[in-house]
């Protein structure tokens, strides 16, 4: 899984929309359509997102609070220092409302523009009044370069409170040609994960642009992919900004991240409760780069899983052998809650099922890097080293 799993979260390229772009694991690949959604068929392996807040981890009062608190007032500072340009505001806590933050100050796009899609076409680009993306982290990708105006729809996996009032052009995580094509898009965005193919070919065939973007795998793909959405807008200088910007506001977080004696080791699990699917992700979920910037150990890779995700077995948890677990808030709910997770077998045998270490961030955004990957990063990092409850 490489962006989105309880609806919107990422497994793998082939796995589906990774937690986060349209997803499904791999483990899961092959259903049929008409599963249910706990199936988790994102097929950019981001899970579906849900407005709701995250859930801290820890319990009230005790030195890591403090910690904590400390820790949080360190990335509002290190963020302002670092001179993010215009419209920055340093990574917040979490993203506390759902909300992007657009850049302003935008020219209109500067088209037509012709541009490489990551399937190997050659796009023309000649106008960008009516754009729809198709995954949740490229719509935040759109509407941060100050463009959410000319959004026509979304997918579901856009959570974030400005993408809302949009109609949604996908059944479950499969697109929807029709749905497309009834709102005269003049340019639809894609990742390489989008279907069904049969989808995607119906538009092209209809004559509607469609740029294909490489799914996001870890934080060194946070700005190419800006980029590529930009210059395919006719905004390329804004790409730059967004990019030099979002880049920033990660350092800072990592800078940030407070000093400890150990590594924890930190498992990702894709859990649906309502459709009994239990998932440990593995070398190629799009944890592992998240996870170490914010000085963990992805557990599943380093236990020598290599696949996106694995089935969740109690000889893999204990091979893991995870101090903290790291769900999507969805998933977490579909089990319900800390309690349920740790009744699945082998979890409370884990040092992380002991202590009840979980953190628990929005499907929506954990696996997108996109522009709000600090406060996805900032989130983990407060979460990890805080409190356990």
């Amino acid at each position: 899984m490489t962006r989105s799993a309880a609806g919107d979260t990422r497994p793998s390229r082939s796995a589906v929309r990774h937690p986060l772009r349209a997803y499904r694991p791999k483990a899961l690949a092959g259903g049929a359509r008409g599963r249910a959604a706990g199936a988790a068929r994102g097929r950019s392996g981001r899970a579906e997102g849900a407005d709701g807040a995250r859930r801290g981890t820890g319990r009230a009062g005790g030195p890591r609070i403090r910690t904590t608190a400390l820790l949080l007032s360190a990335l509002v500072l290190a963020s302002a220092a670092s001179g993010c340009g215009p419209g920055a505001t340093g990574p917040a806590a979490a993203p506390r409302d759902s909300r992007v933050e657009p850049l302003t100050g935008v020219g209109a796009p500067r088209l037509p523009v012709t541009v490489r899609s990551a399937d190997g076409k050659r796009v023309t680009v000649r106008a960008a009044d009516r754009i729809v993306p198709l995954s949740g982290s490229l719509s935040e990708i759109v509407f941060t370069l100050g463009l959410g105006d000319r959004v026509a729809a979304r997918d579901i996996t856009a959570t974030f409170a400005q993408a809302k009032r949009l109609p949604v052009v996908t059944r479950g995580h499969d697109v929807s040609a029709e749905s497309v094509l009834s709102l005269r898009p003049d340019l639809v965005l894609a990742e390489t994960t989008t279907g069904p193919a049969e989808a995607l070919e119906q538009i092209h065939d209809a004559g509607v642009p469609v740029l294909v973007v490489d799914p996001a795998k870890g934080l060194t793909d946070v700005g190419p992919r800006i980029e590529a959405v930009a210059d395919a807008l006719g905004v390329p200088a804004a790409g730059k900004r967004l990019t030099v910007r979002s880049e920033q506001r990660i350092e800072a977080v990592r800078k940030a991240v407070p000093a400890h004696a150990d590594r924890p080791r930190v498992a990702f699990l894709y859990l649906r409760g309502s459709a009994s699917v239990y998932l440990i992700g593995g070398a190629d979920s799009g944890a592992t780069s998240l996870l170490e910037a914010a000085g963990a150990i992805d557990a599943g890779a380093d236990s020598g899983l290599r696949k996106d995700f694995t089935a969740l077995t109690t000889e893999a948890l204990a091979k893991a052998a995870p101090d903290a677990i790291l769900v999507m808030s969805k998933g977490l709910d579909s089990v319900g809650g800390v309690d349920g997770l740790v009744r699945l077998p082998g979890v409370a045998q884990t040092p992380a099922g002991t202590a009840r270490r979980v953190v628990s961030i929005e499907d929506g955004v954990l696996l997108n890097y996109g522009p709000r990957t600090d406060q996805v990063l900032t989130s983990l990092v407060a979460q990890l080293y805080g409190e356990t409850k």
